[in-house]
């Protein structure tokens, strides 16, 4: 009878055997879905890119030419000069902190996640790219963008249409549109905004009204406006990612049209995108090129919009208005099942004690699927993450066995997802699949330092096709903040 235990425990009989053959034939797969995430380190771990022709023409987009580490340069660095690159400003202030470690993605070298490479992007917290001026291969776009839903910092700087630095066809707004809607990975407006296709010769927009707001009162200082010297903007479109939101503005613009900084969020990653170039530049490089001091620029504090983001896309939550306090604990409630259902909205029979599958701890458990014929499970809590929190992870325990035998095709899947108070998608976390079977169970962890201050529903859902069961189980589940 659909549902019921028994039918499971007569398949797992006969497919043990096959869960372990499927994991060593599905190496690929697994690896997939094991990929490691961007985890949040002291200090945090930034990699400003200079593979994407960021010094061509008058372009100096480089914290400073010791690469990929500018410590070569100066070790000890105290003023802009220290560090020789447009950006050393930004750089140096960072490093004087002693809490970021800083390198350089250096001309010629491949973005990539996920490999054993030093500058691999699984090894920091946050990438800036700055104006890039060369498209992102596919394989580069995959890496991004994984980085960034597994929990990782992107910050993308823009510049101005037309400003194609070393004329190869492209300039940033097109690479940047391009990594966003012709990816492998989500290229439904993932970020929920688009970089517009315009020329604005100079205008000082100024900051929004949000003293909550992390990015704009954070601990290098209150955020009041920018600078535009020859930029652009974007166009936010909240249908897409609700999490999407405008910091600042041009002039005479709101909503959705005309935001000059924003800020969004991506599977458990956070993204930041600037409209131009000339607020991060300090005026200082190497010889011979045209640049502008906008990092110093009165008319706005882009110093502290600069600094400020970088920590939040680290995972920091900001000071001076980053609002509440925090307590280090874990959220969920009966995170282990050994109370039944309490606390938690399950389909029949998800929340069990059924021997066809182990718990991993105690006697209860959560089983999704495992039916073998067309089927959906849900298993779900709602849980308040604070906003005084600068660590937010959320974990369980995930073990996957199944009697399907491809190595190319996902019959059966669980997402995991991130809703909030109405009902709406905010972030699919992680899908798994009947491909990633493997015996044991293996611990997954999300970031959800970008839900701070919301009240979310943290989802599974467990969908089975017709035919051979895929089983899903959940346990010692978790949402640690501190």
């Amino acid at each position: 009878m659909l549902g019921s235990r028994s039918p499971r425990r007569y398949r797992r009989a006969f497919t043990s055997a096959l869960a372990v053959f499927a994991a060593l034939i599905a190496g690929t797969a697994v690896q997939a879905a094991t990929a490691p995430t961007a985890a949040a380190a002291t200090p945090h771990r930034i990699l400003f890119d200079n593979s994407k022709a960021e010094t061509a023409g008058n372009a100096d987009w480089i914290i400073g030419t010791g690469q990929p580490d500018p410590l070569a340069q100066d070790a000890t660095p105290s003023a802009e000069t220290d560090w020789t690159g447009a950006l050393s400003a930004w750089g140096v202030a960072l490093q004087k902190t002693g809490d970021y470690s800083l390198k350089t993605l250096p001309s010629g070298n491949t973005i990539t996640y996920g490999t054993s490479a030093a500058l691999d992007l699984q090894n920091f917290d946050t990438f800036v790219l700055p104006e890039p001026n060369v498209l992102l291969s596919a394989a580069e776009k995959t890496a991004v963008m994984r980085f960034v839903q597994n929990g990782g910092g992107l910050f993308l700087v823009s510049d101005h249409t037309g400003a194609d630095r070393n004329n190869d066809g492209y300039d940033a707004v097109e690479v940047i549109n391009d990594l966003m809607s012709n990816n492998s990975v989500d290229s439904t407006d993932p970020f929920g905004f688009s970089v517009d296709t315009l020329s604005v010769s100079t205008d000082n927009p100024r900051a929004i009204t949000d003293s909550a707001n992390p990015v704009l009162n954070g601990s290098f200082g209150k955020v009041t406006g920018s600078i535009i010297r020859s930029g652009t903007t974007v166009t936010l479109k909240p249908a897409d990612n609700p999490a999407v939101k405008g910091l600042v503005y041009r002039t005479g613009y709101s909503g959705n049209t005309g935001a000059f900084f924003a800020t969004s969020t991506f599977g458990s990653g956070r993204v930041a995108v600037w409209g131009d170039s000339s607020p991060i530049d300090d005026g200082t490089g190497e010889p011979g090129n045209t640049l502008y001091d906008g990092w110093n620029d009165t008319a706005g504090t882009n110093a502290a919009l600069a600094l400020n983001a970088t920590e939040w896309l680290s995972g920091g939550t900001g000071g001076g208005g980053g609002g509440g306090t925090c307590t280090a604990a874990q959220l969920i409630a009966n995170p282990g099942f050994e109370s039944g259902s309490t606390s938690w909205s399950a389909s029949s029979g998800v929340i069990t004690t059924d021997s066809g599958e182990a718990a991993r701890t105690g006697s209860y458990k959560a089983w999704l699927s495992g039916y073998g014929s067309a089927h959906t499970d849900t298993l779900s809590q709602s849980v308040a993450v604070p906003s005084g929190c600068s660590a937010a992870t959320f974990s369980f325990y995930l073990h996957i066995d199944t009697a399907e035998t491809t190595t190319s095709t996902a019959y059966d899947t669980l997402k995991v997802q991130v809703l909030n108070s109405g009902g709406s998608v905010l972030a699919t976390l992680a899908t798994f699949s009947n491909l990633n079977a493997a015996s044991g169970y293996a611990q997954r962890s999300f970031n959800l330092g970008a839900y701070a201050g919301q009240t979310v529903t943290l989802k599974f859902t467990g969908t089975e096709g017709s035919q051979l069961q895929t089983s899903f189980v959940i346990d010692d589940t978790a949402l640690n903040v501190s």
